[in-house]
C-alpha cells in the first residue's frame, strides 16, 4: 500500500510538470534547445517549451541582448515549421539581424503597438494557435492573474511564449514558467582579426518553479549557444591586466 501511494504521488508530479511544460525527455536525446548545462537547471533536466518565459530588460542594450538570444532559441524552435509573432512597443528590432540566428525574417510576423492591455490581448489570442512556433511579447508591466491568462493559454495550444519585460523596478510574482535576465558581453577576436566578434551573453536564471537558478556565459557561434568556460574568461583577465 504504501509503495502504490508514492507511485500515485510522483505520477501525479510529472503530470503536474508536463502541464506545466516539462515534458520528460525521450531516451537518447540531447538538449531540446542547445543551452547544454543550463537546461539541467529546470525539472527532468529539459527546458519548458510550451511555457510562458519573463525576461527582464531593464536597459535598451539588455532588451537588445534579450533579443539576440531569444533568437537563438527560436532557431531551434523554427526548425519544424511554423511561424513566430513578434509583438514590440518600440519596433526598434531589425529584422535582418535574425539572420545571424539561423532565422528568416520573412517567417516573422512583425506588429508594433503602444499599450500593454493590447499587447496582452494580443499574445494571448496568438498563444492559442497551434500553429505558431513562439510568441513574444514586448511589456511593460505584466501581474500574476495576466500572466496566469497566458499560461493557460499555453498549456491547451504547446506555444512557448517569452515576455519582454521593460520596467524591471516592478517585479511581481508572475505564473511564468521561468525570469531570466540577459546582459550583453563584450565579444572575443575570432582569429585575431578585427571587429566584432560572435554575440555573447551574461544569462542568468533569475527563478524557475521547481528547478535551479543559476548563471552562466553563452556565446552564439557557428550557429548554436556555446557555454564560455570561466577559466577561459579569467584567462582573459589576466591578459588585459
Amino acid at each position: 500500500m504504501p509503495n502504490a501511494k508514492q507511485d500515485i504521488i510522483s505520477q501525479l508530479r510529472k503530470d503536474i510538470l508536463q502541464w506545466e511544460g516539462y515534458r520528460t525527455q525521450p531516451a537518447g536525446t540531447n538538449e531540446l534547445v542547445g543551452l547544454g548545462p543550463v537546461e539541467a537547471a529546470f525539472p527532468n533536466s529539459v527546458f519548458p517549451l510550451g511555457a510562458v518565459h519573463e525576461l527582464v530588460c531593464a536597459t535598451a542594450e539588455q532588451a537588445t541582448a534579450c533579443g539576440g538570444f531569444i533568437g537563438g532559441l527560436l532557431s531551434v524552435l523554427m526548425q519544424n515549421g511554423g511561424a513566430c509573432l513578434w509583438i514590440g512597443l518600440s519596433g526598434n528590432l531589425f529584422p535582418l539581424a535574425l539572420k545571424a540566428f539561423g532565422v528568416e525574417p520573412d517567417r516573422v510576423i512583425f506588429i508594433t503597438l503602444s499599450k500593454d492591455k493590447d499587447i496582452l490581448w494580443v499574445m494571448e489570442e496568438a498563444l492559442k494557435c497551434a500553429g505558431l512556433a513562439a510568441v513574444i511579447g514586448e511589456l511593460r508591466e505584466i501581474d500574476f492573474k495576466q500572466s496566469r491568462r497566458l499560461q493557460l493559454a499555453v498549456e491547451q495550444s504547446h506555444v512557448t511564449g517569452f515576455i519582454l519585460r521593460n520596467e524591471s523596478d516592478k517585479m511581481g510574482n508572475t505564473a511564468c514558467a521561468a525570469r531570466w535576465q540577459i546582459k550583453p558581453m563584450l565579444s572575443e577576436q575570432v582569429d585575431g582579426l578585427p571587429g566584432l566578434g560572435f554575440p555573447r551573453w551574461q544569462v542568468e536564471l533569475l527563478r524557475v518553479r521547481n528547478g535551479q537558478p543559476g548563471n552562466w556565459i553563452i556565446e552564439w557561434s557557428d550557429g548554436k549557444f556555446t557555454i564560455v568556460e570561466k577559466r577561459v574568461l579569467m584567462q582573459q583577465k589576466l591578459m588585459a591586466g
